[in-house]
């Protein structure tokens, strides 16, 4: 028996997590190095969103309510298992004034280890305040849909948007 494989398909692994990054995280910005140097691969993707800048100085992402897959959590490897669990989500335009937002697909191979420091970073708190949310989201990432973790702003106040889809530093 022969097997062939697709470079595209992954066997499934409950360590992979992926997190879509749209603003210090990226490459060349001052986060990326501390806490994505360990990342697996970092690939171009997008995501269907409203980008905006804060007037501190960092960016802020709302995403249609209807597109969340999943909530993150405390646990990374429960979340990591969550993503697995997902498939193939549907990547379509959703109803309303949304962009298509450009960033990154970060792969980590250890949850454990790069899920918590960028949680703090972002002020992600499960279940209490947070600055960010992390939500989980169809991400296209070339003409695939893969699900992917992501810190949005629920409430964006004091920002200006960014029509074009994309955050530079200012």
């Amino acid at each position: 028996m022969t097997f062939s494989i697709n470079p595209q398909s992954e066997i499934p692994n409950p360590q992979l997590l992926r997190l879509f990054v749209y603003g210090t995280l990226k490459r060349g910005y001052w986060n990326h190095q501390r806490f994505c140097a360990q990342a697996r691969s970092i690939e171009p993707a997008v995501v269907w969103g409203r980008l905006y800048h804060l007037h501190a100085g960092f960016p802020a992402i709302e995403v249609p309510e209807g597109l969340i897959l999943a909530r993150g959590t405390a646990d990374p490897l429960a979340d990591s298992r969550r993503q697995q669990e997902i498939g193939t989500p549907r990547f379509g335009r959703p109803a309303g004034d949304w962009d298509l937002i450009h960033g990154e697909l970060v792969t980590f191979t250890d949850p454990q280890r790069d899920l918590p420091p960028i949680d703090r970073l972002e002020g992600f708190r499960p279940g209490g305040h947070s600055m960010y949310q992390r939500v989980m989201v169809a991400v296209l990432c070339g003409r695939t849909s893969i699900p992917a973790w992501i810190y949005w702003m629920p409430c964006v106040e004091n920002g200006t948007r960014l029509d074009s889809g994309v955050w530079h530093r200012v």
